[in-house]
């Protein structure tokens, strides 16, 4: 084969391949704009997943989709498929107030389907929820507030490193990794978890009060930190059904009135690879790199962490 030929071969190859990428990207962004794959047309019951550690990026993610459900008259209720052992306070609490959002302004149902474990944040997001399923075996609760920090006083003595530290006020560096703290420091650090422990007994209370007789009282004595099974977590009022998806998805249905199989719409599932498209597009090798990586350099973050988190 001539080698113009070859050329020509390689240059229509490249641009179908560019097409086809194109088509994919088009697509997908049909769909999330949509409501996600299966959204035909009539009434919905939008499935939303909130798994892992909830981290300020789980909540922009799962709030753009609560948002975009939110909004769309088709859509009657959201079906939060929750399995996560919690994490950040204020990642919690602001899904939680999106949640609150769409049921009080936007008039839809929300249920709750909780997985292996949905505790500690998992369960802040869902006890506002008009349903609330859990297997039988699926560890909930963790009612509690965890401050956490590494410190390396010990290590750094050792390696006879010295911090000096300038300061505005007593606490401006209270929780510094290479120092103990003082009595005082703890007392301001355990004002702060108490303080958020309260927004979580009232977020509770607001949402579970009345069922099976809970009121605030209850709910403390239940908040001890310790995380029940499904069994034990619907005996104490904290949550509805035993049952899977399914039954959660046939309850959703029942309570906006959708008779037979309800028609289900879910975000779309991002890309876990980049296209060509991405690649022709990119300038820097920086923008290719994976979006976790910020996250697990963090982990060595020595900053003090307050966490609706069960460990």
């Amino acid at each position: 084969m001539k080698r113009s030929t070859l050329v020509w071969v390689a240059v229509i190859s490249g641009i179908a391949l560019m097409a086809f990428s194109a088509v994919l990207v088009i697509g997908a962004l049909l769909l999330s704009e949509d409501g996600g794959f299966g959204a035909v047309g009539g009434e919905r019951i939008a499935v939303i997943p909130v798994e892992g550690v909830i981290t300020e990026a789980t909540a922009r993610e799962v709030n753009r989709h609560l948002k975009q459900y939110g909004n769309d008259s088709r859509v009657k209720a959201v079906l939060l498929r929750v399995d996560s052992p919690g994490g950040g306070v204020t990642a919690s609490e602001e899904i939680y107030r999106e949640v609150k959002r769409l049921k009080d302004e936007k008039k839809k149902k929300i249920v709750v389907a909780m997985g292996t474990t949905a505790a500690s944040g998992g369960y802040y997001i869902a006890c506002s929820a008009d349903r609330i399923f859990a297997n039988s075996s699926t560890l909930t609760g963790s009612i509690g507030v965890i401050a956490e920090w590494v410190n390396y006083k010990g290590l750094a003595e050792w390696a006879k490193i010295k911090e000096e530290v300038f300061k505005s006020g007593e606490f401006k560096d209270t929780g510094s990794p290479t120092r103990e703290m003082t009595q005082r420091e703890r007392d301001y650090f355990q004002g702060i978890v108490n303080t958020l422990f309260n927004q979580f007994i009232r977020a509770v209370t607001d949402g579970r009060k009345g069922r099976q007789g809970l009121d605030e009282a209850r709910i403390r004595a239940l908040a001890d930190g310790r995380v029940y099974t499904g069994e034990e977590a619907k005996a104490n009022g904290l949550v509805d059904e035993i049952g899977g998806y399914e039954d959660a998805l046939r309850e959703t249905a029942r309570l906006v009135g959708i008779k037979g199989e309800p028609q289900v719409v879910t975000p779309p599932k991002p890309r876990d690879s980049f296209s060509l498209l991405d690649l022709l597009g990119s300038t820097k090798l920086g923008r290719l790199l994976p979006s976790q990586l910020p996250s697990q350099l963090s982990e060595m973050d020595t900053s003090v962490k307050f966490k609706y988190q069960w460990k």
